[in-house]
């Protein structure tokens, strides 16, 4: 008897439990499994070739509150990074403990503005061994007729260095510390994310909520204090077709749904180098890709060089003047 009486208790503990479950509605979104990206033989062999991926992007960026059309250009490539002085390390100049791999994405993004323009860069730098899948700095400039702004951010653990300097008054000059909380990223990661580069990952159908610091470019644009908000990261389940200057592709569909902020998209293949194909902004910000290319473009800044634009759907500037 007592046998059957601890078997009906816990049949009602159990239809209680289901009946609880239904009563919450939709289930939470899955959480990443905690494991860190692959930089295996096959990810070496494609960013470990002395080479640099360059994508150029037809762009449309929302500014004034109006969309500007113009140009950003994205290189990715692999670098020896010294974690004493946060740059790239020149050959023999830092002891091997202080040196570690990471993957640098420059992204240049130049729009019209009326009579003038905005010329603006961002360079993020993604661990690929000490704290691997998560930056370790972000820098941005940005540089129109009205005046320039600079900023940056290293990551250390627990906590994340400002420094920032502006001509805007009240933002002139400023240099603090925000404390970091456990799986929190900043918005500059969510292009390595994308990519199956950095964390968190996901799985086809996954999705996870993660604190997320606002870009330094989204920062100065709002002319808010960096704080950190929460962002809603998830993955599509199917492959979609979309058509841009650059052809027509397979893509994977990755969104982050920023919280009091814009919802980002980014269109990436499933395979290979997982090319960025497009990527866009409920704030009207639109990327489509022009052309990309592997090459050392560090080793073409000679009279000629400017020929290779043609390689990413570029051409040279036109003279300003009549």
């Amino acid at each position: 008897m007592r046998t059957l009486i601890v078997i009906v208790l816990s049949l009602a503990v159990l239809a209680g439990a289901g009946l609880l479950l239904l009563s919450k509605g939709p289930a939470e979104p899955v959480r990443a499994a905690a494991r860190m990206p692959n930089y295996d033989a096959a990810f070496w062999k494609t960013w470990g070739d002395g080479q640099a991926e360059l994508a150029a992007y037809d762009l449309t960026y929302a500014r004034y509150g109006k969309p500007r059309r113009g140009v950003a250009v994205a290189v990715f490539v692999s670098e020896t990074f010294s974690d004493s002085a946060r740059v790239k390390a020149d050959p023999g100049k830092h002891p091997r403990s202080d040196e570690f791999s990471v993957m640098k994405m420059n992204l240049i993004e130049d729009f019209q503005t009326g009579i003038y323009d905005y010329n603006e860069e961002t360079s993020s730098f993604l661990s690929l061994e000490k704290t691997p899948g998560t930056l370790t700095k972000v820098s941005f400039g940005s540089q129109e007729w009205c005046g320039h702004v600079y900023a940056q951010l290293k990551y250390d653990p627990g906590k994340f260095r400002l420094t920032s300097h502006s001509y805007f008054d009240g933002e002139a000059d400023d240099q603090r510390e925000l404390a970091a909380p456990p799986g929190g990223i900043s918005e500059e990661q969510l292009f390595f994310w994308a990519r199956g580069m950095a964390n968190p990952l996901l799985d086809a159908g996954q999705a996870v909520t993660v604190p997320l610091l606002p870009s330094l470019q989204e920062t100065r644009h709002s002319h808010k204090p960096l704080a950190w908000t929460s962002a809603r990261l998830s993955r599509g389940t199917a492959l979609r077709d979309v058509t841009v200057p650059a052809g027509r592709f397979q893509v994977e569909t990755w969104k982050a749904e920023i919280k009091d902020g814009p919802t980002r998209v980014f269109y990436v293949e499933p395979g290979g180098a997982r090319r960025l194909v497009q990527w866009e902004s409920s704030t009207g910000e639109a990327a489509r890709l022009l052309a990309t290319d592997r090459m050392k473009y560090w080793q073409m800044n000679q009279p000629g060089g400017e020929e290779a634009l043609k390689r990413l759907g570029l051409s040279p500037r036109p003279p300003r003047t009549p």
